[in-house]
């Protein structure tokens, strides 16, 4: 998979807002005449492709917003939705829940490669098709090896499972400490009490510090304007989840936050043959996932020598 790009350095500690918006608007107000001078500025520009409205452009920073201005928020999505894709969709603020913290754990015996959670990952959290974004790399290596320079993501055989391979999916891991949180120089990236790291796309300001820093290559980067065909998007949306990124922001898995946040599993779990993959509470003593954890002999989590922690278990049925 490469070695992992060198981190940025951390920005000085400040106020999220303090770093972008508000020292903008602060030079809009002195050079330009102000709000309305700005107003009418961003006016022309909105013919260009996911430019921000002035609401838009002015949204407080998520933590710091109201359940009313989060409500308004949330109704001004849909609305854009439906006219983009001529369906309303239902955008939810889903909060994490107590006493939760989720980690998934992949059975590497039972994986065959098939791709269906890559697919089903595509449609369930309205990744772009053109350019098309995947947050799962199915790996295939040679049995006997775990070595990442051996590994083929652009395998294409006629029938998986092949004679004398195994297959690695990888994604995002929800690191315990990850560092893709401790580069982001406006705070548009953190990690929630149930142990998913989110990113508000409205705050994005597109840096890819993030993407540097991830050692597993789970962010992606809209370098265009994404492109989902109308009639497969899936309006269950979630503000931090699903509902459609623009242009010129990060995005990355987020353990399907719409459907686990709601006792759901995610959409990749759902879709495989083999039973490959399990998702839980850990911190519930008796679900799967805690079961696994104690009872299997073999565990990887994937580069832990470099601190990450992660939160995505790969073992096998020995």
């Amino acid at each position: 998979m490469g070695d992992p790009q060198p981190t940025p350095p951390h920005p000085p500690t400040a106020s999220p807002r303090a770093l972008t918006r508000r020292s903008f608007l602060r030079a809009s107000a002195v050079f330009g005449g102000g709000l309305a001078a700005l107003a009418a500025a961003l006016a022309p520009l909105r013919h260009l492709d996911d430019f921000p409205t002035l609401d838009q452009f002015l949204q407080k920073y998520y933590r710091e917003l109201t359940p009313a201005e989060m409500e308004r928020i949330l109704r001004r999505i849909e609305a854009e939705v439906e006219r983009e894709y001529g369906v309303r969709p239902q955008v939810r603020d889903v909060k994490p829940l107590t006493g939760v913290e989720y980690v998934y754990a992949h059975n590497l015996t039972r994986c065959i490669g098939c791709r269906r959670c890559v697919h089903a990952c595509v449609a369930e959290n309205n990744l772009s098709r053109t350019p098309e974004v995947q947050y799962i790399r199915v790996l295939r290596l040679p049995h006997g090896s775990l070595d990442m320079e051996k590994a083929d993501h652009n395998y294409a055989p006629e029938w998986v499972p092949e004679p004398d391979h195994f297959y690695m999916p990888v994604q995002c891991q929800q690191c315990r400490n990850p560092p893709c949180v401790k580069v982001c120089p406006v705070h548009a990236t953190w990690q929630e009490t149930d142990g998913l790291t989110v990113i508000d796309y409205d705050w994005c300001i597109g840096c890819r510090y993030c993407a540097a820093a991830c050692p597993y290559w789970a962010r992606h980067f809209n370098f265009t304007r994404p492109s989902i065909p109308k009639g497969q998007l899936n309006p269950d949306m979630a503000y931090l989840g699903n509902r459609p990124r623009r242009q010129g922001v990060m995005e990355k898995c987020h353990f399907c936050i719409q459907r686990t946040r709601v006792g759901r599993y995610p959409a990749c779990l759902e879709v495989c043959p083999t039973g490959a993959r399990k998702f839980g509470n850990i911190l519930d003593p008796e679900s799967e996932v805690s079961y696994i954890l104690k009872h299997k002999r073999v565990f990887i989590q994937l580069k832990e020598e470099l601190g990450t922690s992660p939160r995505f278990y790969y073992y096998f049925d020995v």
